[in-house]
């Protein structure tokens, strides 16, 4: 094990004379088995954003490139994934942080912007949460008071300040535990009830109309952005991290999460993506338990369900950007000493605190989940798994390897700019639509 803890020296080392710098870190490392990695990724993909695919993938893509595009997505994101994960222990050191990785293949340049990549999109994935979360409130109080008087901001607020107790409560991803058992059960309360409910509106409906809407200019950019949804579905942009969470043998382990999360694990978001989509059309909206209609009582139990699932979710994904401070400031000893008290109140309270303050003021989830997949995920999860894959196996490639992993660079880097324009198209459009701090 090449790290020890936030107590010893950072480690500097050199490949193709390249000298960066890495420091320890503040956080537990090789704790955890395979299966809680795997709950953890599994808790990722059946997070409260399943609620939106019937909407934002199924919609625009309809039955044949909806139900094509998720089953490729699952395929390709498993086999990127993979990449990654046979990579941490590359050269013989333990990369516990995705820029680790980066930096050692490509150097530091390639390390800073491995860096602004993986926060922006943590930041986004962060952003959608407290969305999430606060279109669940919304919509819980809408069940019993269908009035203006509470607008969807307040609830967004709402959300970040429960996030921010959370975030504060728990140091490190491996303190989870408990939690994952919790949201795992909080997954299933509203999975299970968008379909149930779904299943018995669709049961009870005329036919539905799937046609895919918009002009043909707007069907080409939507289009564009649902496949950017469709990675976004599937993967963390963390993997390293979650892996560094791992008991060793790491790679088989870690091997074991992902074939757990793209099996097991995505059995359910198939579920309720493609009953949500065949209940209402392209009536599904971004927040499936919008569309149900059923017993009050069940309806509140989901939503509130959904509500403390983003607030768990979130931390998953916060994570990187906790270890990060946790270890630059140089955090130490008891999770609950006044000190590291503090200090989380403040840092990662701030942090949620800016995260909540986007989220009310631009709550268009489905253009967020676009823009994250296409300027993050795609290049993260696609292009640099490839391309890194590519440069540290080189001598062990045959040419044909060599030309497929090519391939999917030059593939995924066209996808990620068409996709990017497409997302950046729609928030302009929407923008038009609702106001910052719109009430949607």
């Amino acid at each position: 094990m090449d790290i020890q803890g936030a107590d010893g020296p950072s480690k500097i080392y050199s490949h193709e004379q390249l000298i960066i710098e890495i420091p320890e870190t503040a956080h537990k490392i090789s704790s955890d088995s395979w299966f809680q990695a795997g709950f953890v990724l599994t808790t990722g993909i059946n997070s409260a954003y399943v609620l939106g695919y019937s909407g934002a993938v199924m919609v625009p893509l309809g039955w044949v490139g909806g139900v094509v595009g998720l089953i490729a997505a699952t395929a390709i994101s498993l086999y990127a994934n993979i990449l990654i994960a046979k990579l941490h222990e590359f050269g013989g050191k333990r990369h516990i942080r995705y820029r680790d990785l980066a930096g050692y293949v490509y150097g530091p340049r390639a390390y800073s912007l491995t860096w602004l990549l993986q926060y922006v999109n943590l930041f986004m994935i962060n952003v959608g949460y407290i969305m999430l979360a606060g279109q669940a409130l919304k919509a819980t109080y809408v069940i019993f008071r269908d009035d203006d008087a509470m607008k969807l901001p307040y609830f967004i607020a709402i959300a970040g300040f429960t996030c921010a107790i959370f975030a504060i409560s728990i140091p490190h991803l491996s303190a989870l535990r408990v939690w994952l058992g919790v949201s795992t059960i909080l997954s299933i309360v509203y999975i299970a009830t968008a379909v149930v409910l779904s299943l018995r509106d669709g049961t009870k409906s005329p036919p539905r109309d799937y046609s895919m809407p918009g002009t043909h200019t707007s069907k080409v950019f939507t289009i564009i952005g649902a496949s950017a949804s469709l990675v976004f579905a599937f993967n963390t942009g963390m993997l390293p991290e979650i892996q560094a969470t791992v008991r060793p043998p790491v790679v088989s382990n870690m091997i074991k999460a992902l074939y757990f999360q793209f099996s097991v694990g995505v059995l359910p978001l198939y579920a309720v993506v493609f009953i949500g989509y065949w209940a209402y059309g392209n009536e599904a909206s971004a927040y499936l338990l919008s569309n149900v209609h059923g017993p009050v009582w069940l309806k509140t139990f989901a939503n509130i369900s959904a509500f403390f699932q983003s607030v768990i979710s979130l931390h998953i994904f916060a994570s990187p950007m906790y270890e990060y401070l946790d270890t630059k400031y140089g955090i130490q000893g008891s999770a609950l000493a006044l000190r590291n008290l503090f200090f989380r109140i403040m840092v990662r309270g701030s942090y949620v605190g800016i995260t909540t303050f986007v989220s009310a003021a631009l709550p268009f989830l489905g253009d967020f989940m676009s823009l994250t997949g296409a300027i993050s995920t795609f290049p993260l999860t696609f292009i640099l798994a490839n391309h890194m894959y590519l440069v540290a196996k080189a001598k062990n490639l045959t040419s044909f390897q060599k030309s497929w992993h090519w391939l999917n660079v030059c593939f995924f880097a066209i996808m990620a700019v068409a996709a990017a324009t497409a997302a950046l198209r729609l928030i302009v459009v929407d923008s038009k639509t609702y106001h910052f701090f719109a009430d949607m």
